[in-house]
């Protein structure tokens, strides 16, 4: 059962926390099919469900238990293949603190793939699970006060593309080309389990 995994926010929202490795995909599909739930968003560590508080779930808790006690949906994800100008104003200050070339960081960088693990901060924006442990580096101390869009940065165990341009902190390495994380019509380009390939380019 639930335990303390459940944790009420206000009076119109439930926070769950996660076990390691828990199908979050899945999770999200069905807290969403719940027809008194109103948005859930998943990361790789919580749950976040909102509701009417005029009429909250009930059973909630089972919803949870169920899903994390089925066994994983087995279905081939979606690759996203990534161009990559690395002409990022932090590449080579990336390189320096880690002792690094700008080759090596680009060739490290480029050679996972990479898997969607949260889906947040803007529109779109998604954090990326792969990154080698050599580029880890935390994020700036001060957020730069813009960030352009589609700008491609890491911080920490993750790496992402900006979709809109935005304040932000993360160590900036390159550009995508050809790219686009969020649109108007479809919504948020990558979804969670999607795999992202980075290939770089001149272009």
């Amino acid at each position: 059962m639930m335990g303390g995994r459940l944790e009420p926010l206000g009076d119109a929202a439930l926070r769950i926390r996660l076990p390691q490795l828990a199908d979050t995909a899945a999770l999200r599909d069905a807290l969403k099919a719940h027809p008194r739930v109103i948005d859930v968003v998943v990361t790789e560590h919580h749950a976040l469900v909102t509701f009417d508080p005029e009429n909250p779930p009930d059973g909630i808790d089972a919803v949870v238990d169920d899903s994390l006690t089925t066994p994983p949906r087995v279905r081939p994800p979606n690759t996203h293949i990534v161009q990559v100008r690395y002409d990022g104003s932090d590449l080579h200050e990336v390189a320096r603190a880690l002792g690094m070339t700008a080759k090596e960081v680009i060739s490290l960088h480029s050679r996972p793939d990479y898997v969607v693990t949260a889906v947040g901060f803007l529109p779109g924006f998604a954090y990326l699970r792969g990154l080698d442990a050599r580029l880890e580096i935390p994020r700036r101390p001060s957020p730069r006060p813009r960030v352009d869009a589609l700008s491609v940065g890491i911080a920490g165990p993750y790496t992402g593309i900006y979709p809109f341009a935005s304040p932000g902190g993360w160590s900036l390495v390159g550009t995508a080309a050809g790219f686009m994380p969020f649109e108007a019509q479809s919504g948020a380009r990558l979804a969670l389990g999607d795999r992202v390939r980075f290939v770089e380019t001149e272009r």
